[in-house]
């Protein structure tokens, strides 16, 4: 199902922002698919994408030398 402009007006106006940090071990480096999801270090939720990049960051630098350890910002409203 793909998404429109008019959905994601919708979605941006659905109340208070929010964005999650987590990461974990993924199967293949390129893709998003995470090995176990019981194993997943959530960072948080943050109001704000900008807080969420920060703390992606930093997380994403202390594993750069782990191929296999992936974070993202999932937004969640």
């Amino acid at each position: 199902m793909a998404v429109t402009k008019s959905d994601e007006r919708e979605f941006d106006q659905e109340g208070q922002p929010m964005f999650m940090v987590v990461g974990g071990e993924v199967h293949d480096p390129r893709g998003a698919e995470f090995t176990d999801l019981s194993a997943l270090d959530i960072k948080g939720i943050y109001p704000s994408y900008d807080e969420a990049f920060n703390i992606w960051r930093g997380a994403a630098q202390a594993t750069v030398d782990r191929a296999f350890i992936k974070y993202m910002i999932i937004r969640l409203r």
